[in-house]
C-alpha cells in the first residue's frame, strides 16, 4: 500500500466489473524553488487575495469560482453545480477500449498516476485487470473526471501496479506546421552512415545513472553562500564554432564519443571515415612509391659498383696473366743471345 495521500477516490469501470481505487501521484518534482524578496532589504514579497469591490483581503473559505463571459461579466459556478453534472466519469475511470501501446502518440501523454486498490474487496478484480493487460500486451483507454474537467487516460502495468497516464485530447495536440526545415535539403548516404556510427558509439544508457546537474550546481551555490563563502566559479564554456563541414563534425563526434568511453579509435575510425580515407588512399601511395624508387636506385648503384669491381678484377687478372707470360718469354731470349755470342 502506498503511503502517499490520494488525490482522487473512485472506481475503475471494467465492463460490469467495478474496482474501487485511489489515485495517487506517480511522480514528484525535485526542482529547487525560490521565494521572491525585496532586493533592497531582503524582505519577503507576498501575494494577498483582495476583493476589488471591498478592497480587503479575503480568506480561502470566501473564495469561489466563476466563468468570465465574452463581455467581461462573471457567472458564478459552485461545487454543487459541478458535482451534479450528468457525467458517468465523475467518480469513475471508465475503460472504453484496449489498443496496442504504439497507437498512443507520446505527444498526448500528460501527468502520471498510480492506481491503488482500495480495500480488500478490490484486490481480486484489480489483479484480474492487471494480468489481462499483461497477457494482451495492450493498454486500456479510459475517460475520467479530475479537477473540474473530463480527461482521457491510458492504463498500463508497471511492476505489480496499474499506472494511468493522463492524455491530451487529440484536438489539443498541434500539428507541426512550419516547424520542419525546407524540403530542399538533401542528406547523403555517407552522412547517414556517420550518423549511424555516432548513434552506435553513444549506445544505450541506464536512466538511473542520469541526474540533474543543474540542481546540484544550484545546491552548491546555496551551501556556499549559507556558509559565507564565495560561490564556486563556473567553468569556461567550450569555444564553439560554426559547423562548416557536417562530415568532419560527425567524424569528430564519433572520435570524442569513443574517447570518452575509453574505446580504441583507430580501427573504428577507419570504418567510419570513409570519405577522408579515399583521399588519403590516393595520396598515400606516393610514399611507398618513393621508397620503391629509392630501393631501385640503391640496387642499381650496388649493381654498378659490383660491375666495376668485377671489371677491375678482370683487368687485374689480365694484367697479371700478361706479366707472367712476358716474364716467361724474356729469359728465353737472353739464353738464346748467350748461345749466339759463344
Amino acid at each position: 500500500m502506498l503511503h502517499v495521500r490520494s488525490i482522487w477516490n473512485g472506481a475503475i469501470s471494467f465492463g460490469l466489473v467495478s474496482i474501487p481505487i485511489k489515485l495517487v501521484n506517480a511522480t514528484e518534482s525535485h526542482s529547487i524553488s525560490f521565494r521572491q524578496i525585496h532586493t533592497e532589504d531582503g524582505g519577503r514579497i507576498r501575494y494577498r487575495k483582495v476583493c476589488e469591490l471591498e478592497d480587503r483581503e479575503v480568506t480561502q473559505a470566501e473564495i469561489g469560482k466563476a466563468y468570465e463571459d465574452a463581455d467581461g461579466s462573471l457567472i458564478p459556478i459552485t461545487d454543487e453545480d459541478l458535482a451534479s453534472l450528468p457525467l458517468p466519469t465523475a467518480k469513475t475511470i471508465e475503460i472504453v477500449a484496449f489498443v496496442p501501446n504504439d497507437r498512443i502518440d507520446p505527444l498526448q501523454m500528460d501527468a502520471a498516476y498510480y492506481l491503488a486498490a482500495s480495500g480488500a474487496p478490490a484486490a481480486k478484480p484489480y489483479t484480474l485487470l492487471r494480468e489481462a493487460l499483461k497477457r494482451s500486451n495492450k493498454v486500456a483507454i479510459a475517460k475520467f473526471a479530475l479537477r473540474g474537467r473530463e480527461r482521457l487516460g491510458m492504463l498500463r502495468v508497471v511492476g505489480d501496479a496499474i499506472a494511468m497516464h493522463g492524455l491530451l485530447w487529440p484536438d489539443e495536440v498541434r500539428e507541426p506546421e512550419g516547424v520542419a526545415p525546407d524540403a530542399g535539403v538533401t542528406v547523403r548516404d555517407k552522412e547517414l552512415d556517420l550518423a549511424d556510427a555516432l548513434m552506435d558509439t553513444l549506445g544505450e544508457v541506464d536512466l538511473e545513472d542520469l541526474h540533474d546537474e543543474y540542481r546540484e550546481a544550484v545546491e552548491e551555490v546555496i551551501a556556499a553562500k549559507a556558509a559565507g563563502e564565495a560561490p564556486p566559479e563556473a567553468p569556461e564554456p567550450a569555444k564553439g564554432g560554426k559547423v562548416l563541414d557536417l562530415m568532419a563534425a560527425l567524424e569528430k563526434s564519433v572520435r570524442d564519443a569513443k574517447e570518452s568511453r575509453g574505446e580504441e579509435t583507430e580501427e573504428e575510425s577507419a570504418e567510419v571515415r570513409r570519405l577522408p580515407a579515399r583521399k588519403t588512399a590516393r595520396a598515400a601511395p606516393k610514399q611507398p612509391a618513393g621508397k620503391k624508387t629509392t630501393a631501385k636506385k640503391t640496387a642499381a648503384k650496388r649493381t654498378a659498383a659490383s660491375a666495376k669491381k668485377t671489371a677491375k678484377s678482370t683487368q687485374a687478372a689480365k694484367k697479371s696473366t700478361t706479366a707472367k707470360s712476358t716474364a716467361k718469354k724474356t729469359p728465353a731470349k737472353k739464353s738464346s743471345a748467350r748461345k749466339r755470342s759463344a
